[in-house]
């Protein structure tokens, strides 16, 4: 019995090791110059010169190949954006014969390359709110010019995450719909560039308190001289610098017609997210991330970077069909109308005024 069990043990030692062997040959024949464009670019959103670009960026971040037979570092980086495009799990990436790999290793890669992502100078470099007037009037006018609303430098809303149920704090993840999700807020501009996020939080925590907590709300509440908003929908508090809808207005009215524009402009943020989405699959509420939020969070990060990328290169990524669509609405969690002090209301309540009042002048 004894023999007949190290027999079995050498049999399986002798498969890992020619699987391994397999694995490296395979490895070894790639060569991405022979990978059609179009086939490139729909299995990692990436164009070739776009990836070239963005192996100068994190080539030097990843940890150096330890072993002869260790993975290439572009291979690495090919093996996360497949990851984040597919949103499939780790097991069938690996399995794929442009990077065949076990799933142990190609969690290794995306970890490698999730974290170079989340460097702290590429986050600054690809995700960047605003920082001086001219920067702030170049997004103004380009709203300004498409939608006819003024000082908007930006769009702001929530999206849920869906993630694995986590072994601690769970009860900071479990949302309204009755799953676990990082709830992600996203600022954009009117080319769909994502100029703020925050993935750090649960989905069990509000829209609003995110906003609450956020330093861009410090930033843009120390304008004295220069009128500036985002638009957001009822789950945030009217203020000064945060245009929401009018409740309960009447069509055609002033308020209304006010309205009616606040929320054509404000779709600019739901385009974010479908196209943010549609290009990293593994970001779908329908699935889940099967990682700790820490990591989850560093993921969404990773991918925002990308999406940036490609919306600067003008990189059209695949679309999310009716039904991921549909999926995509039921899942998310409705907003809840965001209670407000009263002084700051006030404030908010005049600004929105003399915006409407405005429109209403443009109009004759």
């Amino acid at each position: 019995m004894a023999t007949r069990q190290l027999l079995i043990a050498a049999a399986l030692r002798e498969e890992r090791l020619e699987r391994r062997r397999n694995r490296r040959r395979l490895r070894n024949q790639l060569n991405i110059s022979n990978i059609p464009d179009l086939e490139f670019v729909g299995n990692y959103r990436l164009s070739r010169e776009l990836f070239e670009e963005l192996c100068q960026d994190i080539v030097p971040l990843l940890p150096p190949k330890g072993r002869r037979h260790g993975i290439e570092p572009t291979l690495k980086i090919l093996t996360a954006l497949n990851f984040y495009a597919r949103g499939s799990y780790q097991g069938s990436v690996g399995q794929n014969m442009d990077g065949p790999m076990a799933q142990q290793t190609v969690s290794r890669c995306l970890q490698e390359v999730t974290t170079a992502l989340n460097a702290p100078h590429l986050l600054r470099k690809h995700i960047r709110f605003p920082q001086n007037r001219n920067e702030r009037n170049l997004i103004k006018q380009k709203f300004y010019d498409k939608y006819g609303l003024p000082a908007v430098v930006g769009c702001i809303d929530c999206s849920h995450v869906a993630i694995v149920r986590p072994s601690e704090h769970e009860e900071r993840y479990f949302n309204r719909k009755h799953f676990h999700s990082i709830n992600t807020q996203v600022i954009c501009d009117s080319d769909l560039l994502i100029t703020n996020v925050d993935a750090s939080y649960g989905g069990a925590t509000h829209d609003a308190y995110i906003w609450r907590e956020c330093e861009i709300r410090n930033h843009l509440e120390g304008f004295q001289d220069e009128t500036v908003y985002l638009l957001g929908d009822s789950g945030y508090a009217l203020r000064e610098h945060m245009m929401t809808p009018v409740d309960n207005a009447v069509e055609n009215s002033p308020e209304g017609r006010y309205n009616y524009l606040q929320k054509r402009v404000r779709c600019t943020i739901e385009r974010t997210f479908g196209v943010l989405k549609g290009r990293w699959r593994c970001l779908l509420a329908a699935r889940e991330l099967h990682y700790c939020p820490e990591t989850a969070g560093k993921i969404i990060l990773a991918c925002c970077v990308l999406h940036n990328m490609c919306i600067r290169a003008g990189i059209e990524g695949p679309e999310l069909t009716e039904e991921e669509h549909q999926s995509e609405r039921t899942r998310q969690v409705p907003f809840e109308t965001a209670a407000s002090s009263t002084q700051a209301l006030q404030a908010g309540r005049r600004a929105r005024n003399s915006l409407i009042q405005m429109l209403e002048r443009n109009r004759r």
